[in-house]
């Protein structure tokens, strides 16, 4: 595997990376079950000054992360700052809730005694991350597995390895102990090694179908938890009394966002008939207010694809839904620029039988959808084998969240943007994975829930009659 860092606007090879060895690999494993050790021994409250700093340091070298992710995966300079910040936010936010949220839990019982649920950690943890959100895809699973005391193993997308390697430097300069996260240039073959190994007891996954499957696979021939957050092709329902002014400045940037190179983009655009024609238009006129160019210029507001393979396939995707009757409503023209740029694409007359229902696009494209009722909006929406995040507009919110919740995604935003903060869980169902990461749930991915029950002296009585269980049973 090439981990090479190419600039997807200038198509220049910036830097390449040698894979890790056996040896690296040994050494990282060592260190991490080292300090697993350590951190069961040690104080959360330590942990926490160390997140701190870690957020403090990612601030004091925004500028530096956020050049990087855009010349090594295209991003635009203003979105990798606001990704940057956020990462500071999430460090910030475990740093500040970790503690209280792990304080051990009562929970009332008919048994002798009293009884308590410790959350404590495991041991470390395998990661493996894509290259959309390079800093944050790592951020979110670091930070809460750090306040556990989860030692953590990276391995990041090939074409994202400068941003990997500088996240795993910010991190350790702010004084966090040697080993609390590894980044390491690795073959599938040794992910599958680190994954059968003893020392490590998790594997957090965010990327393809493929790669989900093929980790779930190991994972589950070695007995090790798994949270997955895979695919996405995220419903967008505008209701015909919805306000068609927030609709139509919310529908373009959630497609475009990232160069439409998001799991939780809105992929797929369900719209009342009623509203049908001047949502089309109106999204015809955002997209095309769209500046490509130069993704380190402030001016510039449709950046490039992330390589020229991705290019590639999208524009695949798209041939093959107008060869099974789709209509370009626009774009799906070529932009005179040396970059991997892509021009942003409205696709319509998509039928259940056209690959573009069923399949995943990555990139700007907007599939939009005709409905006349709210029923036939709903079954449509759950038509898919993906379950992320979705969005409704309706003109009484109340009525949204009904709609909302007949949805079958992990997360649906009514009324408003996507958001992404460290109080909200993110994750999806179906074939877009399972598990959560963020909140009070991702905190406890990989934990130990362990049950302790305290009593005096044991219930003798039930004992030595062999009826604990069924007398506890007739207690309650």
């Amino acid at each position: 595997m090439a981990y090479q860092t190419i600039n997807p606007y200038t198509n220049e090879i910036v830097k390449e990376y040698s894979e890790a060895t056996s040896e690296q690999v040994e050494h990282a494993l060592e260190r991490g079950h080292e300090l697993y050790h350590t951190f069961k021994k040690q104080s959360i409250k330590e942990r926490a000054k160390w997140l701190h700093q870690v957020a403090a340091n990612i601030r004091e070298r925004s500028d530096e992360l956020a050049r990087t992710c855009t010349i090594e995966m295209g991003k635009l300079l203003v979105e990798a700052k606001g990704e940057v910040e956020l990462c500071a936010v999430i460090v910030d936010y475990f740093a500040d809730h970790a503690e209280e949220m792990l304080k051990p839990e009562e929970i009332e019982t008919g048994a002798n005694g009293q009884a308590e649920i410790h959350h404590q950690a495991t041991g470390v943890i395998m990661m493996v991350e894509p290259w959309n959100f390079p800093y944050y895809q790592i951020i979110r699973v670091f930070a809460p597995n750090f306040m556990v005391g989860n030692p953590m193993i990276l391995k990041h997308a090939s074409n994202t390895p400068s941003s990997a390697q500088l996240m795993a430097d910010v991190i350790e300069d702010a004084g966090v102990p040697k080993g609390s996260l590894t980044n390491l240039f690795l073959n599938y073959d040794q992910v599958s090694d680190i994954i059968a190994d003893p020392r490590v007891q998790g594997v957090a996954l965010t990327g393809s179908e493929r790669g989900g499957s093929a980790v779930a696979k190991v994972a589950g021939e070695h007995l090790k938890k798994t949270t997955l957050e895979l695919g996405g092709m995220d419903p967008f329902i505008v209701m015909d009394d919805a306000n068609m002014d927030d609709v139509a400045e919310i529908a373009w940037r959630s497609r475009l966002y990232n160069a439409g190179q998001e799991c939780t983009s809105s992929k797929r655009f369900i719209v009342m008939e009623k509203v049908y024609d001047e949502f089309v238009e109106r999204l015809k006129d955002n997209f095309s207010k769209v500046k490509p160019g130069d993704p380190l210029d402030s001016t510039t507001t449709l950046a490039p694809m992330n390589t020229k393979k991705a290019k590639e396939e999208l524009q695949g995707q798209v041939d093959e839904a107008i060869k099974a009757g789709a209509k370009v409503v626009y774009g799906n023209e070529s932009i005179d620029l040396p970059g991997q740029f892509f021009m942003p694409t409205i696709l319509t007359n998509i039928d259940r039988d056209n690959p573009a229902h069923t399949s995943e696009m990555f990139g700007p494209v907007a599939v939009v959808y005709k409905v006349s009722t709210e029923e036939e909006a709903i079954d449509l929406a759950n038509d898919s084998a993906y379950g992320l995040g979705g969005i409704v507009f309706a003109g009484d919110s109340n009525h949204g969240a009904e709609i909302a919740a007949k949805i079958e995604t992990g997360m649906v935003y009514v009324n408003n943007f996507r958001y992404s903060l460290p109080e909200l869980p993110f994750g999806g169902v179906k074939r877009s994975g399972y598990g959560r990461e963020m909140s009070s749930i991702g905190l406890m991915a990989f934990v130990n829930d362990k049950l302790i029950l305290k009593a005096d002296k044991p219930d003798m009585d039930n004992l030595a009659s062999g009826l604990v269980a069924s007398t506890t049973l007739n207690k309650n």
